[in-house]
């Protein structure tokens, strides 16, 4: 970026409008930088380059020049002449060089005052242009440059907004002052291009004005829109935002979004000040009167509705006017032709610049039909009663096929040179019956497939996506395929024929006489090898999880094994804690499996006792020793 040092020849707010150019906004003394020669303009004009002093000598010449000693640029020469100029004689370029050196002595030991560099501080020329804009009959907003570590604007800071502000959404003044400009409009960078606007009238200085520009704001997630006239300008450092929001046309343009958001039947919104209030015509309808006859203000709402919601109305006042949030009410309507309808009141507060209460808008909602389908329900309630009673006994059936496929212990698996120990602890709850998996089995090949998995989700629907992808992992090791091709091959049987289900998984392929592990993973947490009184998690390798896509790749790599080693595979239900991230939970269990027992299973065993999870989730450990 560029600051300017010194200036002569310029009016002092013309000299303010360039204290600072941000990056990559190409002026006459930025082009001067790419060039050991600098830059010549015969008309300024006529290049059409932004520069300091472009309204005085618009159609001077310029010239920029590169300031340095010692092979070190410290800055820019820029002059300007009052008309436009042939080429300069020698002579004169011979001085404009000796003057951007001696400048250069200068700037080699420059310092630029407080508040003038890429985060400036509460200046002199913005304290004035608050003052001003306090002094508009129009809401306005005074931005500040707000600059990243780099030096860079990525925003603007809303340093002050005018007694005049009214913000689109609703919000008081306290809460938008003091914001970034992206944070209190985040839709500024959108459809509207206002953040852009800002910005390229803070680069160039050149004012920017348009008429029935939409400005969107988010409320509650919904983005309402208002049209405004918009004008915006430079003023020394800062930049003044006005706009001019479409009276008429507006408010009713932002009742009706908000009689949308808030229940789309029928809108209201009345002015406590003036005791003006506005309906739509489904309002009338609703409330059964001529579309000529005057609403009925909030406050005489209880002399309309059913003596025996008087209580319920006047809680809902309460909070509205007095409290000032958001409040809603049912209710039975008292129409005068005699029907009798069911009704729901939705409102919020409308607050000032100050916080004062000045107006209430919101909607009506006829409930009619949602009352009946209560009544409806509670006649169904003992049916419920039963429907809970079939989800027990569903959860049951689901731990009754978990613990039918998955037992808590298995017999050994007989493996000549390996020792093989699995363990699996369901969750502590019958209604979290998960869907973890583990397998150990000896191939056609004399390879032994050892697998873990943990399919998202609970209940039976879990259970039995565990059991296809156990199943259809044995039926495809027995191809000779290696793990990183059965876990592709997984990958589509979870995507397309379990009803898009989502798991982990590790697959491993043991080489007894090579005493090689072939392993891939998909998602998984990565294994643990212990060797002699050292333990450490395998370096993971790529691995989507499975189910996510429709096809998917997975890397696979090779762990030599040496007699005496063992290699624990293990689900998230081991080390998981709420409290702590995953990586710190790995590092306890690394500790735990270091201080390893004389035999396999009782090292498994002390993994289950130490586990210091506390999500009550399923746990399955297999564990191999090389003899």
């Amino acid at each position: 970026s560029l600051t300017l040092a010194g200036s002569a020849g310029f009016p002092p707010g013309e000299a303010a409008r360039w204290r600072y150019v941000p990056p990559d906004v190409a002026t006459v003394a930025r082009r001067a930088l790419n060039g050991p020669d600098g830059e010549w303009l015969p008309s300024l004009a006529e290049s059409g380059l932004p520069t300091i002093g472009r309204r005085e000598y618009a159609d001077g010449a310029r010239i920029a020049v590169p300031s340095g000693t010692g092979g070190r640029i410290h800055g820019v020469l820029e002059i300007a002449w009052p008309r436009p100029e042939g080429p300069l004689p020698r002579p004169v370029v011979r001085q404009v060089e000796a003057l951007a050196e001696l400048c250069a002595h200068t700037l080699e030991t420059y310092a630029p005052p407080p508040g003038t560099g890429p985060e400036p501080g509460l200046l002199p020329d913005v304290v004035e242009l608050m003052d001003l804009a306090d002094g508009l009959h129009d809401p306005a907003l005074v931005l500040v440059p707000y600059l990243d570590d780099a030096g860079r604007l990525v925003d603007f800071r809303i340093q002050h907004v005018n007694s005049r502000f009214l913000d689109p959404a609703g919000r008081p003044r306290a809460v938008v002052s003091g914001a970034l400009l992206l944070e209190a409009y985040p839709m500024a960078a959108g459809a509207s291009e206002l953040f852009q606007r800002v910005e390229r009238v803070h680069a160039t200085g050149e004012p920017f004005r348009a008429r029935r520009m939409r400005l969107t704001a988010l409320v509650d997630e919904v983005p309402l829109s208002a049209v405004a006239d918009i004008s915006i300008s430079r003023h020394g450092a800062a930049v003044l935002l006005i706009w001019r929001i479409e009276d008429e046309t507006a408010r009713l343009a932002s009742l009706l979004q908000h009689a949308q958001r808030l229940g789309r039947i029928g809108g209201f919104e009345e002015n406590l000040l003036t005791a003006e209030i506005t309906w739509n015509g489904q309002l009338f309808s609703l409330y059964g009167r001529p579309v000529s006859s005057p609403p009925v203000a909030l406050h005489d709402l209880p002399a309309h509705a059913h003596p025996d919601d008087a209580v319920t109305l006047g809680r809902f006042l309460r909070t509205l006017m007095h409290h000032r949030r958001p409040a809603s009410a049912a209710f039975r309507l008292l129409r005068p032709d005699g029907v009798t309808r069911h009704m729901r009141v939705v409102a919020e507060p409308v607050l000032d610049t100050d916080g004062q209460l000045f107006g209430v808008r919101g909607a009506y909602q006829d409930i009619s039909a949602q009352h009946w389908t209560e009544v409806a329900l509670a006649v169904t309630r003992d049916q419920l009663a039963h429907t809970e009673q079939q989800a027990v006994e569903r959860n049951r059936l689901a731990l009754q096929l978990q613990h039918a496929i998955m037992p808590p212990t298995q017999a050994p698996l007989r493996v000549p040179g390996l020792q093989v120990a699995v363990r699996y602890r369901p969750a502590e709850t019958e209604h979290l019956v998960g869907g973890d998996w583990y397998d150990a089995v000896v191939l056609p090949s004399g390879l032994v497939l050892l697998c873990v998995g943990d399919v998202a989700g609970h209940g039976i629907e879990a259970a039995t996506s565990m059991v296809v992808l156990r199943n259809a992992l044995r039926g495809l090791a027995v191809t000779g395929a290696g793990p990183g091709q059965l876990l592709s091959w997984l990958n589509i049987v979870a995507h397309h024929l379990t009803g898009a289900v989502t798991a982990t998984a590790i697959c491993g392929l043991y080489d007894g006489e090579r005493r090689i592990l072939r392993w891939a993973r998909a998602g998984h947490l990565p294994p643990v090898l212990v060797r002699e009184a050292d333990a450490d998690a395998l370096p993971p390798v790529k691995g989507l999880l499975l189910g996510a896509v429709p096809e998917a790749r997975y890397e696979e790599t090779e762990v030599q094994l040496a007699a005496g080693d063992t290699l624990l595979m293990y689900t998230d239900g081991l080390i998981e804690r709420r409290d702590r991230s995953v990586e710190e939970s790995l590092s306890h269990l690394v500790e735990t499996a270091r201080a390893a027992p004389s035999t396999l299973d009782q090292q498994l065993d002390r993994l289950l006792t130490y586990s210091r999870s506390d999500t009550d989730d399923d746990t399955c450990i297999v564990g191999i020793r090389v003899a």
